[in-house]
């Protein structure tokens, strides 16, 4: 690379100051990445999805686009590297480039190396350097800054994710709550449960759109990396310096060389040529280098510096060393019961685990019929069949009766009191929906009921209607079913209220 001609500047930056200068590299250039990249990837996803929508596998399309990455990723990183060299190429220049320009590493990235969690920080290495041993510039290359490779891969795969599941989470955004639930399931089924053609295409475009627009930024943040582990290892800012200083000496060198020309080739003044004459001069060395006086400040701060820690630093290290057989000191000889209590703790120490098991299964055998049944009353009871439940059919579900107050009477004259109670709330609903003028969605519950009877204009119809729905959420939920009288005086009043035949 031409290192002179940089148009960024280059110093030792960390690992995430190097990846902001990559994104900040393709804010700067978007317009000559994405033109070019939608206008190559584009075709290839309309080809792919209407290829496999034509095979019945919708779902190949995606994972062809995703396994075609590094393809796709030669586009932000050609633009890149020409552009920090000069100016970004034009649309017609990186299509043409991309015909030729770097796919013999292509076979590496599409078949072993695809998976590679540092391809941001090697890309480059293969598409801009290549040669012989590309393999020992990509380790070195690497170095310390394969992890951070591989962080950023991961963080922006996390992204593109995150792109899909907003789109999708968009969608949902826009219907309304009393059928959110419904609309959830509904969407869910559509996608998991043998999702139609367009549905499959769907997914695919909102993939592809999340993988166009953090791509390149992918692809950039590697290529910042890839220029800071150069000037590290290369010390191209030292290189960039040293170059700028010869360009300013060799324009002074011209200016001074000029100089002399000038003067060699102006005319010299005619004289009589005097015999040349030895002349005395005075010695001024003395003047010129005088004695320095030593400033007994300056020796103390030699002084002072022989003894910096930092400058010299000084540890104590403690090394165990053993003592001779002839310096060893003797041991005192202990008495002999002292000994013989030794050698019971050290028994007891080695056998004493021994003994306690020993103890414990004598315990547990001992006690064998107090926790034997107390055991055997832990395992788990033999299943017992259950009794087929005998099911009614509501043969009423369909349509309400002519007489609802009669046929609830009855009901609850057989003793069938929850289906009387059943009968009369919707009998009550059908009612408030009739007077309400309101509409109530599939499944409906009794709070939906009683949000939609804000809308009666019926006062006493609207609290009676209330009362109905408070008496059937007591028998539903909390099985208290009301008296006969308090059924009774139900049936009046709701009668009374709605205009029900009795």
């Amino acid at each position: 690379m031409r290192a002179e001609q940089l148009r960024v500047e280059l110093y030792p930056r960390s690992q995430w100051e190097a990846m902001e200068l990559g994104i900040a590299l393709v804010r700067m250039h978007a317009r000559a990445i994405w033109l070019p990249w939608l206008v190559l990837s584009l075709p290839l996803f309309a080809l792919l999805n209407g290829l496999c929508l034509w095979l019945g596998q919708a779902w190949w399309a995606a994972l062809l686009l995703w396994w075609l990455k590094p393809v796709f990723d030669r586009i932000p990183l050609y633009v890149l590297s020409r552009a920090v060299f000069g100016d970004a190429p034009a649309l017609r220049e990186t299509l043409q480039a991309q015909w030729g320009w770097g796919w013999r590493p292509m076979w590496g990235y599409l078949s072993w190396r695809r998976l590679g969690p540092a391809r941001a920080l090697l890309l480059p290495v293969d598409l801009l350097e290549g040669g012989v041993r590309v393999a020992d510039r990509r380790r070195v290359i690497g170095g310390a800054a394969r992890g951070t490779a591989a962080l950023l891969t991961w963080v922006c795969a996390n992204f593109e994710l995150v792109l899909v599941l907003a789109a999708l989470a968009l969608a949902l955004m826009f219907v309304p709550v009393e059928l959110l639930s419904e609309s959830a399931k509904a969407a869910w089924a559509l996608i998991a449960d043998d999702p139609p053609g367009w549905v499959q295409v769907l997914l695919n475009a909102l993939t592809w759109l999340a993988t166009s627009v953090i791509e390149p930024f992918y692809v950039g943040a590697g290529f910042g990396l890839y220029l800071d582990r150069r000037t590290r290892l290369e010390a191209w800012d030292v290189e960039i310096g040293l170059r700028r200083m010869r360009t300013r000496l060799t324009s002074a060198f011209s200016v001074l060389a000029c100089a002399g020309v000038l003067a060699l080739a102006l005319p010299h003044t005619a004289g009589a040529v005097t015999p040349a004459t030895t002349v005395a001069r005075e010695n001024t060395l003395a003047k010129v280098f005088p004695r320095i006086q030593q400033d007994p400040d300056f020796a103390h701060a030699v002084q002072a510096t022989k003894h910096d820690p930092l400058l010299h630093p000084q540890r104590t290290q403690t090394v165990w060393v053993p003592i001779k057989k002839g310096q060893a000191p003797g041991k005192p000889k202990q008495p002999a019961w002292l000994q013989a209590i030794a050698k019971v703790i050290a028994l007891l120490g080695e056998y004493g685990l021994w003994l306690v098991m020993a103890l414990l299964v004598g315990l547990l055998l001992a006690t064998w019929g107090r926790w034997w049944p107390w055991l055997r009353g832990m395992s788990k009871p033999p299943a017992v069949v259950p009794s087929p439940v005998c099911s009614e059919a509501d043969t009423d579900a369909a349509a309400l009766p002519v007489d609802i107050v009669g046929s609830a009477r009855m009901l609850w004259q057989q003793g069938r009191c929850r289906r009387a109670l059943a009968l009369l709330y919707r009998g009550s609903v059908e009612t408030m929906m009739t007077q309400a003028g309101v509409v109530l969605v599939p499944g409906a519950t009794e709070a939906d009921c009683l949000r939609a009877a804000r809308a009666w204009p019926d006062m006493q119809a609207r609290d009676t209607f209330i009362g109905m729905v408070r008496i059937w959420q007591y028998a539903a939920y909390a099985e208290q079913l009301p008296d006969t009288d308090t059924f009774d005086a139900l049936l009046q009043r709701l009668a009374g209220s709605f205009g029900w035949r009795t």
